[in-house]
């Protein structure tokens, strides 16, 4: 008896008038050898990025929207339309290096107590600086990037951190379920701060790795 491959992830995709990104973003996915569900989330674009969604990615599910709900209701519709071990959310106005999904997926087994793990993320222009290397919250209740627009060379090691970036980071869904999806007060920004401290508060950890990398446009 063959035994089949089972799909661990599902990339959770926020989209909201994409057309200068989508494509690039999925056709990296393309480029991936390991087996996993993709869901794009519009926000009711009207640049056309769903219908180039619909037309051209028959392997992607498109949960469509009535209105802008921002950031934290779009990846949450994903994540309960997900039935896999891990859910990954990834913005649209990015591509990833060939070996992502394989990267996020393999840490997270390496770290049975981690609730997420953040891919480095790099300046899509300038990919030598680096966007995010996992976020950090200070004492003095600010919320930062770690390393950002620093040399991305110099953060090549695993490590622990406050939280994992929603821009590309891998979930556990189980313990989503247990402690609540995005809050959706956030429209958008430190809705990933709220979460990975929720997720601290009932004992988990969250993880930068290297092994994943993401060229982020950004604003």
């Amino acid at each position: 008896m063959i035994k089949q491959n089972v799909k661990k992830s599902t990339v959770v995709i926020p989209n909201y008038n994409g057309i200068s990104y989508i494509e690039n973003c999925l056709d990296s996915l393309l480029k991936e050898v390991w087996d996993f569900d993709v869901i794009v989330v519009d926000n009711h674009s009207i640049d056309k990025s769903k219908e180039v969604v619909l037309e051209n990615y028959p392997f992607v599910k498109v949960i469509p929207f009535e209105e802008n709900t921002g950031f934290c209701k779009a990846v949450n519709a994903g994540i309960q339309a997900a039935t896999t071990e891990y859910v990954i959310l990834l913005n649209n106005d990015t591509t990833v290096e060939k070996g992502f999904v394989k990267a996020l997926e393999d840490a997270m087994e390496r770290h049975p107590k981690a609730f997420s793990v953040g891919a480095k993320m790099v300046d899509m222009k300038n990919p030598e600086i680096l966007d995010d290397g996992g976020d950090f919250y200070c004492a003095l209740g600010w919320a930062f990037a770690g390393g950002k627009g620093k040399d991305s060379a110099k953060y090549n090691k695993e490590r622990e951190v406050f939280s994992a970036c929603a821009g590309a980071a891998i979930y556990r869904k189980n313990i989503l379920d247990k402690i609540g999806l995005f809050d959706e007060m956030h429209f958008a920004y430190l809705e990933d701060l709220d979460i990975g401290y929720r997720a601290k508060i009932h004992g988990y950890k969250n993880y930068f790795t290297p092994d994943a990398i993401v060229h982020h446009a950004g604003s």
